[in-house]
Parts: C-alpha cells; sequence; structure tokens
C-alpha cells in the first residue's frame, strides 16, 4: 500500500458512535484487538470549525496508536477522500453491539 492508503473506521464507544481516519489498520497481535495508527484530522487553517471533529482531535491529540476492541468495531473501509471525523449518540440509531460471551461466575456443579 502507498502513503496515500486511507482508511474509515466507524465504532462504538461509552454509548457514542466515533468515525475516525488512519492510514494503518491491522491486528494488533493481540487477541481480540484492532491497531489503528497514523490517525488524519482536517486541516485546521480553515474558518468553519466543526465541534465534533475539534472533539475527536482533543481526545486523540498524543496518540500514535489506539488498539480497538474488535466488538467495538462496526466497519472498515477503505476510501478514496477523508470526510469530516465525527463522534454522535448511538441513542437514535439502529446498531446494536456485538453481544459478548456470558460466562457463569462462580462453582459450575450445581
Amino acid at each position: 500500500m502507498t502513503d496515500k492508503t486511507l482508511y474509515r473506521i466507524t465504532f462504538h464507544s461509552q454509548g457514542k458512535i466515533y468515525e475516525i481516519y488512519a492510514r494503518k489498520v491491522s491486528d494488533a497481535g493481540l487477541l481480540g484487538f484492532v491497531q489503528v495508527e497514523e490517525l488524519v484530522f482536517g486541516e485546521r487553517a480553515g474558518l468553519v470549525v466543526d465541534p465534533s471533529e475539534e472533539r475527536i482531535r482533543d481526545e486523540f491529540a498524543g496518540v500514535a496508536k489506539t488498539y480497538l476492541p474488535i466488538q467495538s468495531i462496526i466497519r472498515v473501509d477503505l476510501v478514496d477522500r477523508q470526510g469530516v471525523s465525527k463522534i454522535r449518540d448511538a441513542s437514535g440509531d439502529n446498531v446494536t453491539p456485538f453481544p459478548l460471551p456470558v460466562f457463569p461466575s462462580g462453582d459450575s456443579k450445581k
């Protein structure tokens, strides 16, 4: 892949849906995680500032790599152009998180 490769990653986190852009996405070498590197944000040179993109930029400031749990990922797309990174409330969406396995706690000999 070239330097121009760009991915759009959509994922759940704490009741919100995040949409971010990155140059590298791979399996993390950690079971159950996806590694996202080289996050890309829009230029700050414009007069119009999108508050949701500023919130993401602030949240990921100084992050070289982030590891996302596989069950939080909604989709990963290889895209031609960068859009606006955003955070939106998940309450109005028809997105259901992938169910987690239920393991019994304590003694299973009952």
